[in-house]
């Protein structure tokens, strides 16, 4: 079957056979109590997935598989001469468990080499879009497009057994991964380069080959891309994006649908678009302060102004993490690495000094600190890359390696439906006044 998905049979039944013993020893353990205010108010900390390819700590940062992106960054195999992590190397962490090897992240690179090829009926689907058309809408017609040559639809309808559902999405997933960065590059030169388009480098690994589709040939701007893909690659089970793919997926739709409509939770300003926000509020704060480097007072004062008008400052603030996000500060140290004398980076870096004093001050921010969101976009217009629109979809082909591995083990591991249960406020009302309701179906 090949070296990846013989190695992720072995991992998958002995933990599928681990999950059965668990449920049958524990399955009436209570792991928690929900709020009143939680399920008004988002499903915040409330514990109800499980998601093996990341979590979470709110002090510590993003784990994947216990790593820290430091660890990532100097454990998982590079290029020849570079400094960033492959991505082939954290969708093998993510799926199997285990840091790879060089052999093991070669054999994935040729593989999605191998797959890469894009029917012209999906590059059809996305020229039927006017070029008007936002990059994340053409981006995710695309994987729709793509979704006629699921293996898992096709060998579902000719009744595939249950225990075979992990493989199919397997094939699917690994086809749609190598697939992404050229409907991705595709879209970014229809829609900017009047349709000129660069054919794929069947010599590049997967990220460096996103680079060159893009129109760009710089060594540092692949290294870029290496490390925008690792670090945007997964965030636990419970984002938007992660949680609609796994959701749409445990009805049994496809990873085409699933991911899909994973992409349409990550299009929303309060999720993968916020990337997108933070150029845009900072050129317009360069506008409205005449200035193209703005002074830390003057920056302080036009914060104070957006909070005044009952804004945000996109980039801070995380639903879970209660310190500076690591991954800015992988971007942040890119950065300082690569062009710290860049003027853009450098308003980043004082919007960095000035902002989490003020959002402290306001006595009711959790969470004061820049996220992944609040550096990237910088990062990307020092090479040129000025269509701040386009970056939703770079982050969506990263976050596809982390939905798409947790997909695989979904059905794996033979996750149920997911369908929790909902009340009405007139119900809550009846509970809080003592009346003996039913709460279950």
């Amino acid at each position: 079957m090949g070296i990846l998905k013989d190695r992720f049979k072995v991992k998958a039944e002995a933990s599928a056979a681990e999950l059965k013993d668990l449920l049958k020893q524990h399955g009436s353990k209570k792991i928690g109590e929900v709020q009143l205010s939680q399920i008004y108010q988002g499903m915040r900390g409330i514990t109800g997935l499980v998601s093996e390819t990341s979590l979470l700590d709110a002090k510590e940062g993003i784990r994947f598989r216990g790593y820290s992106i430091p660890e990532l960054q100097k454990h998982l195999p590079k290029v020849p001469g570079g400094n960033e992590p492959l991505p082939e190397g954290l969708f093998y962490l993510m799926l199997i468990g285990e840091l790879p090897d060089e052999e093991a992240v070669a054999y994935i690179t040729s593989s999605w080499q191998r797959r890469s090829h894009v029917p012209n009926h999906v590059f059809a689907a996305i020229d039927a879009l006017p070029v008007t058309a936002h990059p994340m809408t053409m981006f995710v017609s695309g994987i729709m497009a793509l979704q006629t040559e699921s293996n898992f639809a096709r060998r579902y309808a000719e009744g595939m057994n249950k225990k075979d559902y992990w493989e199919a999405v397997f094939d699917d997933s690994m086809d749609l991964l190598a697939r992404l960065p050229r409907v991705a590059a595709y879209i970014y030169r229809r829609k900017y380069h009047n349709n000129q388009h660069i054919q794929p480098n069947g010599l590049l690994d997967w990220a460096g080959n996103l680079a060159h589709m893009l129109g760009y040939e710089d060594e540092s701007f692949k290294e870029l891309m290496r490390l925008y893909m690792t670090i945007h690659a997964d965030h636990e089970g419970g984002n938007v994006s992660a949680h609609t793919t796994h959701l749409v997926g445990s009805a049994l739709s496809d990873p085409y649908l699933s991911l899909a409509a994973g992409m349409n939770g990550l299009a929303g300003p309060l999720h993968g678009l916020a990337n997108q926000e933070v150029v845009k509020w900072i050129l317009e704060m360069q506008k409205e302060l005449k200035t193209e480097v703005p002074t830390k007072g003057q920056i302080e004062t036009y914060v104070k102004s957006t909070l005044a008008a009952g804004k945000v400052v996109p980039g801070y603030g995380h639903a879970v993490l209660r310190k500076t996000d690591p991954r800015f500060t992988a971007q942040m140290d890119f950065a300082k690495r690569h062009f710290s004398d860049d003027p853009l980076v450098q308003i980043v870096w004082n919007v960095y000094d000035v902002v989490p004093p003020i959002l402290e001050s306001l006595g009711k921010v959790k969470n004061p600190w820049p996220n992944v969101d609040a550096h990237s976009g910088a990062l990307l217009v020092h090479y040129g890359m000025v269509e701040y629109e386009f970056y939703t979809v770079l982050f969506g082909v990263s976050r596809a390696l982390g939905v798409l591995a947790s997909l695989i083990w979904d059905r794996a591991l033979g996750f149920a439906i997911e369908r929790p249960k909902s009340v009405t406020t007139d119900l809550v009302k009846a509970w809080l006044e003592g009346k003996d309701e039913i709460w279950g179906d």
